[in-house]
């Protein structure tokens, strides 16, 4: 039997090479890397002029890979970044989670519904625990890194830096199966514009600062017109409309006044490409919604 599964998992390993994804072995039946670490280092082999992690490892190489798989059946880790993929991980809710959490697979749906984007067709692999890894080649050029969130909860990116367990892999919980073979497509325009670099900008320190607010409310404030200021094409007016529905409640309960809400978001919006009549026309219509149903501050 661990015969049969190490020679299972060797096919995996070898089918992910065969498609240019870089590859090392992950623990028997885990998804932690089975390498050494750095403090367990001898120096010796591979790592002779110096410590080498996983992702320096990963390989194509089928020798390389026969002879790692040779004796243990490891689990197949896939190293994105040399690979040239990002992979948008959609996670399920813990079990300590209150009912009704949405999966990263619903959050995704509705993220795509809001932005008048089709849900991408590409590769997508059912990870144990029940959750879904959609692969896109990485953008030429763009060197992406991981990303916890920034699409929505319960969605996190690998890219540079990261790895994904890959198909054939077995965990308790689980196997990790193809539900759709599809090629992986290019990386799309919208999710890249949501995944690309920030760089900080001096304006973001520079924007006016809310006077007598809480310190929650003054924190929320910096929060929403930074997330306005960094929203790519394609979502610029619903992150707008959405932050503006968030502080909302801060007006109604007096913690903010309107005017440096709006004058925060606005200057948020005008960062982010927006003219300045949309920006007014989105504000003014989103705190009118949020105040009529927060009248006391009360969290919607």
């Amino acid at each position: 039997m661990t015969h049969n599964r190490t020679t299972t998992l060797l096919d995996a390993a070898l089918r992910a090479a065969e498609r240019g994804w870089h590859v090392f072995p992950l623990r028997p039946g885990d998804k932690r890397p089975a390498l050494h670490g750095e403090t367990a280092c001898t120096r010796l082999g591979d790592c002779a002029s110096g410590h080498r992690k996983w992702e320096d490892r990963a390989t194509t190489d089928p020798d390389r890979i026969c002879r790692a798989w040779a004796d243990r059946p490891f689990n197949v880790g896939i190293a994105t970044g040399p690979s040239g993929v990002v992979v948008v991980d959609l996670d399920m809710p813990k079990p300590n989670s209150s009912t009704g959490t949405p999966s990263g697979v619903t959050t995704f749906q509705a993220l795509c519904e809001r932005t008048g984007q089709p849900v991408p067709a590409t590769y997508r692999i059912r990870t144990a625990s029940g959750g879904h890894h959609l692969y896109f080649t990485a953008p030429p050029g763009i060197r992406l890194t991981n990303s916890a969130g920034r699409l929505g909860k319960l969605i996190d990116t690998r890219a540079h830096g990261g790895y994904v367990v890959a198909a054939g892999s077995l965990t308790p919980a689980g196997p990790y199966t193809v539900t759709d073979p599809t090629p992986p497509a290019p990386l799309p325009e919208w999710l890249y514009a949501l995944l690309r670099p920030r760089q900080a900008s001096r304006a973001l320190t520079a924007a006016p600062a809310p006077h007598r607010a809480s310190r929650y409310a003054a924190a929320a404030l910096k929060a929403e017109r930074a997330a306005v200021a960094v929203a790519g094409e394609g979502v610029r007016n619903w992150t707008l409309i959405r932050a503006a529905r968030a502080l909302g409640r801060f007006v109604a309960s007096g913690d903010l006044s309107r005017s440096e809400v709006e004058e925060a978001l606005n200057w948020g919006g005008l960062a982010a490409g927006l003219r300045e009549s949309e920006c007014r026309a989105a504000i003014t219509s989103a705190l009118n919604w949020s105040i009529a149903n927060n009248p006391t501050g009360r969290t919607a």
